[in-house]
């Protein structure tokens, strides 16, 4: 099964891929979550305490109660890209691209020769040996998306560069560290937070880009906001905030029954 077809073909119809994030390292979060629909499963080694054991558990999880796994990985670096790579997920999220350059590179540590320079090395993503070499290589490229993080002031500027480079499948906006590019962290309503917000959007949607965000779960409008620039994907809500929710609401309505 590839999923990151299954993913392309929903971000080119009119369907919203939805994801979830996850930062505690049980492979059985990432496992209850798929379980309750979520397209895919945002494995977030940057924040996260995730060591490599934890990521392949996270993916084989995630992908065993049919979602896709998504990892986002803790720096555009190929050392750190090469291993998770060779776990085979569905996809890999850099962060901080902000110029030409290290979208080059991020595909660059991707892809193998001679598109790339990537390391062979595979061994999940390729079933353990199970799929042959040649029919391997011919299809690594189509079996995973690779994802740019759009999240400070100088990738906006620089997002029709970016753009030119060849081998990234979307673009995914970060809205905090955004906000916190230009002194706003936090502010996500700001208005000249909003105007970069549209001005990816718009600037997404003239070049035929593949674009999403990944936001928190509590905010609604917030969230059709979002969707009302014309999103392909969404990745929202993470098992700390619905841990915290759940938690919150329990105690306050047994505190407000007495």
């Amino acid at each position: 099964m590839n999923r990151a077809k299954q993913l392309l073909d929903k971000f080119s119809g009119s369907e919203l891929a939805v994801g979830g994030h996850v930062f505690f390292t049980d492979a059985s979060i990432s496992e209850e979550m798929a379980c309750w629909g979520y397209d895919f499963i945002w494995i977030d080694a940057e924040h996260g305490p995730f060591d490599k054991e934890k990521i392949l558990q996270s993916i084989v999880a995630a992908n065993n109660a049919g979602a896709a796994a998504i990892v986002r990985v803790t720096v555009n670096d190929p050392a750190f890209i090469k291993p998770v790579l060779e776990m085979g997920p569905d996809g890999v999220i850099s962060p901080m691209v902000c110029t030409r350059e290290e979208a080059q590179r991020f595909a660059d540590a991707c892809l193998y020769p001679p598109k790339g320079a990537r390391g062979f090395g595979p061994r999940r993503a390729n079933r353990y040996g199970a799929i042959p070499g040649g029919s391997y290589l011919e299809n690594a490229s189509k079996s995973f998306l690779r994802i740019a993080q759009i999240e400070h002031v100088k990738a906006v500027e620089n997002l029709e560069e970016i753009f030119q480079v060849d081998g990234i499948d979307a673009y995914v906006v970060g809205p905090n560290d955004l906000s916190g590019s230009i002194g706003r962290l936090g502010d996500t309503q700001h208005p000249e937070v909003v105007a970069l917000f549209d001005e990816i959007a718009q600037k997404c949607k003239a070049a035929g880009k593949i674009f999403g965000t990944s936001i928190g779960p509590n905010d609604r409008q917030y969230i059709r906001d979002w969707i009302a620039r014309g999103i392909h994907f969404i990745s929202c809500g993470d098992d700390i905030s619905f841990i915290a929710n759940g938690t919150r609401d329990t105690i306050a309505f047994i505190k407000g029954c007495r």
